[in-house]
């Protein structure tokens, strides 16, 4: 584990205050889940929880799914990462961190279709994946992540089947987180 050199005491109450420049490297922001644990060391340790990472292996096969109905490469990611891909090579994107913008996409809390110019799929993506649908998956009314379509090979933008596929994907993840 990486020592940071930063020093907090718990107060009266139990509490300790993750400082500002931890929570901003790990885009930990005011009501995030964090799961607690100790390991075999005796270290407490404080982990971003991701709901959608947590269905990783049924995140998957939905993807896979999806892939197959439209024809396009398609990811699922929370706000933070890519946890499944489909329809694109896999050691391109999985567990890449998501793009700002991809970000404020998500927290737009609306489905949105983009154009061909669309931002990138992840920071400094060189193999420029460009999100042509984009919806959120919204469990017990929080943001959890994304259900996006990306432009493939032959940059058709999405048909009308396509974007309510991905929109039907999006809400099913939703109803799975809440059970």
């Amino acid at each position: 584990m990486k020592a940071t050199g930063i020093v907090r005491r718990i107060d009266d109450l139990g509490r300790v205050v993750i400082p500002k420049e931890i929570r901003r490297t790990m885009r930990i922001r005011e009501g995030d889940p964090l799961e607690i644990f100790t390991d075999t060391g005796g270290e407490v340790v404080f982990k971003k929880y991701s709901p959608v990472g947590e269905m990783g292996a049924f995140a998957s096969q939905y993807a896979e799914v999806l892939y197959r109905a439209c024809g396009q490469p398609v990811i699922i990611c929370d706000r933070d990462a890519i946890t499944a891909v489909a329809g694109v090579p896999k050691k391109e994107l999985p567990s890449r961190q998501v793009s700002a913008s991809l970000e404020a996409l998500i927290d737009t809390r609306r489905i949105q279709i983009l154009p061909q110019d669309a931002p990138a799929v992840a920071p400094s993506d060189d193999t420029a994946h460009r999100v042509s649908v984009c919806a959120p998956i919204v469990g017990a009314g929080d943001i959890s992540g994304a259900v996006c379509l990306l432009y493939g090979e032959d940059g058709q933008p999405p048909n009308d089947g396509d974007i309510r596929l991905t929109q039907v994907a999006a809400a099913f993840l939703g109803k799975q987180l809440e059970s």
